[in-house]
């Protein structure tokens, strides 16, 4: 599986943004898709994922401010991040998995992006 992630950018505190993660070779609808993030200087912490069946997981900082989801037929995984904090300011990676346990646990995924810069001014 190749990942494709996009729409970071700069955004003020309090604001949103909309990042996308894009599949393409093997069959995408079978595979977990859990966004992660980095921020300077900070270990890699898991942000969110997404199950073939819809099941979605969250860490606690992101908790009710983002929300992912899939478009299987697109090859698509959205994540949609609302009341942006300075603290959100990392590279935001998506990865793929064809197992569901420790889904929060970076090591499990198989395949990974590029990532993508998200910036929050305070």
């Amino acid at each position: 599986v190749q990942l494709q992630a996009s729409g970071g950018g700069l955004v003020q505190a309090g604001g949103s943004l909309r990042l996308s993660c894009a599949a393409s070779g093997r069959t995408f609808s079978n595979y977990v898709v859990g966004w992660f993030r980095q921020a300077p200087g900070k270990e890699r912490e898991f942000v969110a994922a997404i199950t073939w069946n819809y099941y979605t997981y969250y860490s606690d900082p992101v908790k009710e401010r983002f929300t992912i989801s899939r478009d299987n037929a697109k090859n698509m995984v959205r994540l949609q991040m609302n009341s942006l904090k300075p603290d959100d300011t990392a590279v935001y990676y998506c990865a793929a998995r064809a197992t569901y346990s420790e889904i929060s646990f970076a090591k499990r995924y198989d395949y990974w992006g590029q990532g993508t810069l998200v910036t929050v001014s305070s």
